[in-house]
């Protein structure tokens, strides 16, 4: 076979337009590492597509940050999918975060039960089928007391932004509203975690996973601030359970780059609250007040750019 006339370390497919300052950031690390990067956009992803199909296109890597928002970008990343299973050619195309582990990961009901037969602690939780599966609702008023008062509805399967979560949820009816908005998705019914205050923050964390770093970050979930979370801050406060839970969340995934909410409460119990965010919101806190602080977000790009480099032709 002819050589490809086309080959490149590692290809981001982006089309959000907050994504812009990480994107840049990522293909300026990468150069300065003298790797080649191809950047896919929503005018360049049909070509992209024809060329990866014809071979005369490839690249090592693919960072899909695009088709799980804009459905032209889907052939291109099933085409990668497809190629994982054709690992005797020489030009094998690696997704971060392959759609198979994603399409898992993002089902919080699924995670749940993985959750727990690992051994992570999750809120107390109620699986609730489908409404158009199931119409009626099997639930005691035992089962619906044990959640509290306000519990939270979350359909299963709907991601991004808290769409679809109801916090504040008291009653049945609540639910039966709830599973309306979604009816062909599983539907998470939820205790309340209420976090401990270590000094006067709530002790409520995101900790991003990114290419076997660990990066865990306080963080309001009312205001949705982060701030990063010091090594000092993490021996003094006993919170290097951050890690081990993290470590732990990742064998039950497998994803190269997610993140979860993580809460400590006043029992001194550590809960995951959110389990595997497998987009992370890469916004720069230089740029947007609730964004990542700077450091976790070049810390995340210098990890993916040495794996890269590693595997680099």
């Amino acid at each position: 076979m002819d050589a490809p006339t086309l080959i490149y370390d590692l290809a981001i497919a982006w089309t959000w337009k907050y994504d812009f300052e990480f994107v840049q950031l990522l293909e300026k690390t990468a150069f300065d590492a003298s790797l080649r990067t191809l950047t896919i956009d929503p005018m360049s992803v049909s070509r992209i597509f024809e060329q990866v199909r014809n071979r005369t296109l490839f690249f090592r890597f693919f960072l899909d940050r695009a088709s799980d928002e804009d459905e032209n970008f889907q052939p291109l990343a099933r085409l990668i999918q497809k190629r994982l299973r054709e690992p005797e050619h020489p030009f094998s195309i690696r997704p971060i975060n392959p759609l198979d582990l994603v399409a898992q990961a993002s089902d919080k009901a699924t995670m749940h039960l993985e959750f727990l037969s690992h051994g992570i602690n999750v809120p107390y939780t109620i699986i609730i089928s489908p409404y158009n599966h199931k119409k009626e609702i099997e639930l005691t008023l035992s089962e619906l007391a044990r959640l509290g008062r306000p519990f939270i509805i979350k359909p299963a399967n709907t991601t991004g932004g808290g769409i679809g979560v109801v916090t504040g949820a008291e009653t049945l009816k609540d639910v039966l509203e709830a599973r309306q908005h979604h009816r062909n998705d599983k539907y998470l019914l939820q205790e309340t975690i209420k976090p401990a205050l270590v000094g006067k923050r709530p002790a409520w964390f995101r900790v991003f996973y990114a290419f076997g770093r660990i990066l865990p970050c306080w963080w309001d979930d009312q205001t949705h601030l982060y701030e990063s979370l010091g090594s000092d801050e993490e021996a003094f406060d006993g919170l290097a359970e951050l890690r081990r839970y993290t470590a732990s969340i990742q064998e039950v995934c497998k994803l190269d780059f997610f993140s979860t909410e993580i809460v400590l409460t006043s029992e001194q119990k550590v809960v995951v609250v959110d389990y595997v965010n497998e987009m992370c919101d890469m916004r720069l806190q230089s740029h947007h007040p609730d964004g990542v602080p700077d450091a976790i977000v070049m810390d995340i790009i210098q990890s993916l750019v040495r794996l890269v480099e590693s595997n680099s032709i």
